[in-house]
């Protein structure tokens, strides 16, 4: 299955068309397809390697279980068969093997039930909540309990008051190891929180979205050059010195999270009325930014990390920048079209369409060399179904926010 390339006689935008509908759609199917072989004797989930086949490995990390959970949640609401046990077995692996009994929270990684590691991350806590949430509008019995316990860990361990944001991490037993903080979780947290509205009508999540939205979209961006800076000090002040791991935690700045960002904005707008407050421009200030900096205009992709001049620092091209793209530019074209976010729209579908796809199996590779072929320099086969289907359902919605809802309405399949 390929992408019809738009010659000089396609006019209008692909999403009013059913030809790309369509297209979306198959699209989404194939990667719920391939992805069910997930389920693991005994709970949890496998990794699946390029064939589909799981790998080794019996390390679950607290992110691949929930963001499972969302994207097969997503499907239930939109009408697509068979997805109900990747949410059962998510749901009851959140609760009995990667919840922590003894000190509360939930803890990174599980191998074959017994903790591996035992750190609390608010990365993670947050897609705790992004889960609930997801099984909540799916109508999962459980979900209310885990919207709980994820809230109120939340709030008592991670949540800032005095700033409007969160810090990121704490040992098992909640003793503090470090004062980083960083943008990554937040953004994150931003996600989960409008997801638990969406799913709650509780304005407290809403209100929480809006303080953190507020911090890096709007004082921190437009200072930057409308980029966005990924680490800072337990003042909240922007550290350019730091660097962590340089998959994980890269110096300087980040393209694919400013579009993640921009798309956030917009939608947390959406919820609150599209207010005449600057959103949309600050999104496209940022969305340009983003684009005119990250994409490799030599061979096509996004790439990975900017140094603090807006040069390549990490030039490897990874699947998720252009997935978050195509969510962002989507959103702008529901919200304010124009010809340059289709322009965007069609070449970024293109080349994840000729790179990242795989037409013969399904899913997407995650990352690609420099002659723009699978590769396995960070990732060990296909780890996620979250971003590339959410590239692929998000745009079907034809809003920018509610998504669960929107589906449930007018179901997909």
């Amino acid at each position: 299955m390929t992408h019809p390339a738009p010659g000089p006689e396609v006019t209008g935008y692909w999403l009013n068309t059913e030809e790309h509908r369509n297209w979306l759609r198959t699209e989404a199917q194939r990667q719920f397809d391939f992805f069910r072989p997930s389920v693991r004797k005994g709970g949890g989930f496998h990794v699946l390697g390029y064939d589909g086949a799981p790998l080794p490995s019996t390390l679950q990390e607290l992110h691949s279980t929930t963001r499972l959970v969302h994207s097969y949640a997503m499907g239930h609401l939109a009408g697509q068969a068979d997805c109900q046990q990747i949410i059962d077995q998510g749901m009851a692996y959140l609760w009995k093997a990667h919840r922590d009994e003894d000190y509360g929270g939930y803890v990174w990684g599980v191998n074959d039930g017994e903790i591996a590691d035992g750190r609390k991350l608010a990365y993670g806590h947050v897609f705790v909540l992004l889960a609930g949430a997801s099984a909540k509008m799916a109508g999962h019995p459980d979900a209310d309990r885990l919207i709980e316990d994820a809230t109120s860990v939340l709030d008592f361990h991670f949540w800032q008051e005095d700033h409007g944001l969160l810090l990121d991490e704490w040992t098992r037993d909640w003793t503090p190891f470090s004062k980083y903080r960083g943008m990554n979780a937040n953004m994150h947290g931003v996600e989960a929180l409008l997801a638990a509205y969406e799913a709650t009508g509780r304005d407290l999540y809403l209100t929480r979205a809006g303080r953190i939205l507020a911090f890096f979209m709007r004082t921190i961006a437009g200072g930057e050059g409308w980029r966005i800076p990924e680490h800072y000090t337990a003042q909240w002040q922007i550290d350019r010195d730091y660097s962590g791991d340089p998959m994980f935690r890269p110096a300087g700045t980040t393209p694919g999270h400013s579009l993640e960002w921009a798309r956030l904005l917009l939608q947390h707008w959406d919820l609150v009325g599209r207010p005449d407050d600057g959103t949309l421009e600050i999104a496209r200030n940022v969305v340009a930014q983003a684009l005119k900096d990250g994409w490799d205009q030599d061979h096509g992709g996004i790439v990975y990390t900017l140094d603090w001049q807006g040069k390549p620092a990490i030039a490897d091209r990874y699947w998720w920048p252009v997935t978050e793209a195509i969510g962002v530019l989507a959103s702008l074209i529901i919200a304010d079209p124009t010809a340059q976010d289709e322009e965007w729209y069609r070449r970024l579908w293109q080349f994840a369409d000729a790179h990242f796809i795989d037409h013969a199996r399904g899913g997407w590779y995650p990352e690609i060399d420099a002659q723009g072929q699978p590769t396995t320099t960070q990732f060990a086969g296909k780890p996620d179904i979250y971003h590339s289907l959410q590239a692929a359902l998000f745009p079907l919605a034809g809003g920018l926010s509610r998504y669960g809802a929107t589906f449930a309405a007018t179901p997909l399949w």
